[in-house]
């Protein structure tokens, strides 16, 4: 099992500096991948070209690039130039966002987004191999068929013919997809326990493409808090947990929701969502679960860290990319460091 560090977006305690700080102190460490986020602030290829060119082994990766922000084409050149400008350390996540942005943001509609991210794929995977790109899809149709258009290739030669894709994937349909077609899943609220469930949509995915699991990267994101005391750590994340099961979405369609619920949680995700859409955000997080948390985390002492992580590795994640939750940008560089000593510890590196 290999460490990534999920970056997250730009907010209001964050700064590129600190960002790039963490990605560097990664690098030194050997982490594989540093990952960057969006959402409606900052964009995360910006930041990754930004990163890759004061960086030197690490991987670069988007977790994700929205689909609905940019047509397939425009997210190949984007690709193919982070790439060029990296040596070939690109690592390109694709998800669907959810309804509030996609419609309300980016103005585009939310209906059959799996179809909508199959076809997106297939035409991301012809212009970065410099392949014409001619396509006829229920959502895509390249070149226009009533117009001046001609089928392109891409105009440079970018060092890979193929790109890593990743899917941002929850759902068991979503999970089929990412088996399918992408080279990696990236993950939220990978709890070990209940793992299995979800790479068994994954193997069907892969099963359909004549391939079996083994090469397919399991990337999950996972909050980490190094201390003493496991239940004080937990309290730095209920509030990230209550956002994405109680918040994130509308009540009809939250996804995280959805997979608190199939975890096992309903009771509570629903209370979950009833307070915090009464904006009562204090209850809301208060009504997480410690074991939900706990389950899905990295908290404690690096000796318990490292036991968590014999059972991520057990429980099929090949990337384990770390969330921190600390306080500043020293905090975060202690953090990295205990983190990949915690990976030694365990005897799962690679």
């Amino acid at each position: 099992m290999r460490l990534g560090l999920s970056l997250g977006y730009q907010t209001a305690w964050s700064t590129p500096a600190d960002h790039l700080a963490l990605a560097q102190e990664a690098d030194r460490l050997g982490y594989s991948v540093v990952w960057a986020a969006e959402a409606y602030g900052s964009d995360s290829p910006s930041m990754l070209a930004w990163m890759a060119g004061q960086t030197q082994r690490i991987d670069v990766g988007s977790a994700v690039m929205q689909i609905p922000a940019r047509t397939p084409a425009m997210t190949a050149m984007t690709a193919a130039t982070i790439d060029a400008l990296s040596g070939g350390r690109f690592r390109l996540g694709l998800g669907v966002s959810g309804p509030q942005v996609s419609e309300g943001w980016h103005g585009v509609r939310f209906a059959k987004p799996l179809a909508r991210t199959r076809e997106y794929v297939d035409i991301v995977k012809l212009a970065v191999a410099r392949k014409e790109v001619a396509y006829d899809g229920e959502h895509y149709t390249l070149p226009l068929p009533d117009g001046p258009g001609k089928a392109l290739r891409l105009g440079f030669h970018p060092p890979r013919e193929h790109i890593p894709i990743y899917l941002a994937a929850v759902g068991p349909k979503n999970l089929e997809l990412a088996g399918e077609v992408a080279d990696g899943w990236l993950a939220v609220f990978y709890a070990p326990e209940f793992a299995e469930e979800q790479l068994a949509s994954v193997r069907a995915g892969r099963a359909r493409a004549g391939k079996e699991l083994a090469g397919f990267d399991v990337v999950p994101s996972v909050p980490v808090v190094v201390g003493d005391d496991v239940a004080t750590c937990a309290e730095l994340v209920r509030w990230y947990a209550a956002l994405y099961v109680g918040g994130m979405g509308s009540r009809q369609q939250n996804f995280y929701n959805q997979l608190a619920t199939r975890m096992g949680y309903g009771d509570a995700a629903r209370e979950v969502q009833d307070l915090y859409l009464a904006k009562r955000q204090r209850d809301a997080a208060a009504a997480v679960p410690m074991e939900f948390i706990d389950r899905t985390s990295l908290l404690g002492p690096k000796e318990r860290i490292a036991e968590r992580m014999r059972e991520y590795a057990a429980a099929g994640v090949t990337t384990l990319s770390v969330t921190l939750f600390v306080a500043d940008r020293d905090s975060g560089v202690q953090t990295l460091r205990t983190v990949a000593e915690a990976l030694e510890l365990s005897g799962v590196g690679e």
